[in-house]
C-alpha cells in the first residue's frame, strides 16, 4: 500500500467508525443522557467531540506508521486495531442507547487492555506509534471513572 494512501485509509477508518457511532447514539445522548446525573468531573459536551475526533486520528496515525513497517507484528497490530475500534464502537451502543452502564463499565474495561496491548505492539514496531496512543489510553481511563460515576450516580 502506498504510503499516502495509509495515511488517508487508517484515519479515515477510525473518523468514520466514530462517526457512525456519534450518528446512532445521537438521540440517546440527547435525550436520555442529558437526564443521568453526572460527576462533578465530567466535561462540557463540547469537548466530547473534539477529544474524540484527535484520539480517531491519533490510532489511524498510528496504525498507518506500524503498516509502513516490514515487521511481522504488523497483522497482529492491525488485529488489534480493528479489535479495539470495534469495542469501542459497540461501547457507546451499550452506553447511550442500551443505558447499561455496568456492562459498559466492563466492556471499557476490556477496551482498555485492548488499547494497552495495542500500544504495547506499536511500539515494539514503531515507537512513536505506541506512543501516539498515550493520549487514548488515558482518556479512555478518564471515561471508565465517568463511565463508573454514572453507574453509581443513577441506580
Amino acid at each position: 500500500m502506498k504510503k499516502w494512501a495509509r495515511f488517508l485509509l487508517f484515519p479515515a477508518a477510525a473518523l468514520a467508525a466514530g462517526a457512525l457511532s456519534g450518528w446512532l447514539t445521537r438521540e440517546a445522548m440527547q435525550t436520555s443522557y442529558e437526564a443521568v446525573k453526572k460527576s462533578p468531573l465530567t466535561p462540557p459536551g463540547f469537548v466530547f467531540p473534539i477529544a474524540w475526533t484527535i484520539l480517531y486520528l491519533l490510532m489511524g496515525v498510528g496504525m498507518a506508521l506500524v503498516w509502513g513497517e516490514e515487521e511481522e507484528g504488523r497483522k497482529q497490530a492491525l488485529a488489534l486495531w480493528i479489535a479495539q475500534l470495534a469495542m469501542n464502537f459497540t461501547w457507546s451502543l451499550i452506553f447511550f442507547n442500551a443505558q447499561n452502564y455496568l456492562f459498559a463499565l466492563v466492556w471499557l474495561v476490556i477496551l482498555w487492555l485492548l488499547i494497552l496491548a495495542m500500544t504495547l505492539v506499536f511500539y515494539r514496531i514503531r515507537p512513536v506509534a505506541g506512543l501516539l496512543q498515550i493520549p487514548y489510553l488515558l482518556w479512555v481511563a478518564f471515561a471508565g471513572y465517568l463511565n463508573y460515576a454514572i453507574w453509581q450516580l443513577n441506580p
